[in-house]
């Protein structure tokens, strides 16, 4: 076997500690130590997982205006979410690089540059030197999330070298723009992440349409929760439990190889790593009849512009 060939990976199916940003980041830090352990080379963590996915809003009316309910979560929200410039992912720096493994980890980042008081649903990339090499900012949040994720921009489309992988990333309904993965086939991607909150409902098509689109492989990863997960110091739980059903996450993390077919089927309702090893010379045997940015592309009549300049309100001379 030849080992540059080959990438170990660990899908990371665990919930998060809800709303808890410290009490998340050290159950992904022994995560990323287990992975480790197992010889992996890459772990990937589901969308928002720390602190978690804003399950409140459909469970209590989070389009209701000016209401105190709200804005009192939110509040909570804000100051558990990840502030990137203060040092908040620094262990997990540090442990991707002590351990040599590289890192996709999945956000709500409470970034300085946009003012400090808005939180973007964010997919950090961290190599396995421990630098963060990206922070893509989800360009559309969906449906309920508009009502407390901002919307990201091109900055964080980007793609990264691993071994022979040339790995790139999206979040949840962001995987359904079909520009969106353009911009990061055009990039080299051949392997591509995809990051969800949860539900196999999500995964299931979507994860075998995207490696047979790219002739890439696919990794989809999602979180789980369940009612009884909401912990005691959830801002109006009585509310949320009230209104919210036993499952609301069951996972479905799945690989899919570059001819579309399964690697790993979607694995619902588990805790815990779920590691497969991946053959790059698979891809070099499916672009043969199919490359999207390559051979089987028109650039003379279609072509794509993709802005990456990070977003700023206000700019300083």
């Amino acid at each position: 076997m030849n080992q540059s060939n080959h990438l170990k990976v660990a899908l990371a199916q665990i919930s998060p500690i809800w709303l808890n940003k410290s009490a998340t980041l050290e159950k992904v830090k022994t995560s990323i130590i287990k992975a480790a352990a197992q010889g992996c080379e890459l772990v990937v963590f589901g969308e928002g997982l720390v602190p978690g996915y804003p399950f409140w809003l459909s469970l209590t009316n989070g389009a209701a205006w000016d209401n105190k309910i709200q804005k009192e979560i939110h509040a909570h929200y804000l100051r558990n979410a990840v502030q990137i410039e203060k040092g908040d992912l620094l262990e997990i720096q540090e442990l991707a690089k002590s351990l040599k493994i590289a890192i996709y980890l999945g956000i709500i980042e409470r970034p300085i540059d946009r003012g400090g008081h808005s939180i973007y649903c964010s997919l950090v990339y961290i190599d396995a030197e421990g630098g963060i090499k990206s922070v893509h900012r989800k360009l559309q949040p969906t449906y309920e999330e508009r009502l407390t994720w901002a919307p990201g921009d091109g900055h964080g489309l980007q793609v990264h070298p691993l071994k022979e992988f040339t790995l790139g990333g999206l979040n949840c309904w962001e995987n359904w723009m079909p520009l969106a993965r353009t911009a990061l086939y055009g990039m080299g991607e051949n392997l591509h992440i995809a990051v969800w909150p949860g539900s196999v409902r999500n995964t299931e098509n979507i994860t075998r349409m995207i490696a047979q689109e790219s002739r890439s492989f696919v990794i989809s990863v999602s979180s789980l929760m369940n009612k009884e997960d909401f912990p005691d110091d959830t801002p109006h739980l009585d509310l949320i439990r009230e209104n919210a059903p036993e499952v609301l996450a069951d996972g479905g993390s799945c690989i899919a190889g570059p001819d579309g077919k399964w690697i790993l089927e979607p694995v619902v309702n588990t805790e815990g790593l779920l590691i497969e090893t991946l053959d790059f010379n698979r891809v070099l045997e499916e672009r043969q009849n199919f490359d999207a940015v390559g051979h089987y592309s028109r650039p003379d009549v279609l072509q794509l512009n993709v802005n990456r300049e990070r977003q700023s309100s206000v700019k300083y001379n």
